[in-house]
């Protein structure tokens, strides 16, 4: 009898990844952020600072800590209250942020 097939029956060969067709789609970036160190200006020092200083959330963090302590010294009512309301925003987000970190198993966290 020859061996014949039909569509939909027998052996599939052809490799089936969404993933491939989802990543072609947007330039097979995947993530939120994505690091690509060719378009620094230097990226041997922008890796080094990466690996021996910290990661850009870290240093992010680093700066979100040194803003709350200088909003802890400003004059909120020499302030309009369109600035008044980007303190408010940005104070939250770092309220926010200490809360998702407090959720986290001690054994997670990073000093």
């Amino acid at each position: 009898m020859p061996n014949v097939r039909l569509p939909l029956s027998g052996d599939v060969t052809q490799a089936i990844n969404p993933w491939n067709w989802m990543l072609s789609a947007v330039g097979n970036q995947f993530g939120v952020v994505n690091i690509n160190l060719g378009k620094s200006a230097d990226p041997q020092l922008e890796k080094q600072i990466l690996d021996e200083v910290g990661s850009y959330g870290r240093q992010l963090g680093r700066l979100g800590d040194v803003l709350g302590v200088l909003l802890q010294h400003v004059k909120l009512s020499d302030l309009s209250d369109d600035d008044k309301k980007m303190i408010w925003a940005f104070e939250s987000q770092l309220v926010e942020i200490e809360r998702l970190k407090a959720q986290r198993p001690a054994s997670l966290r990073k000093p």
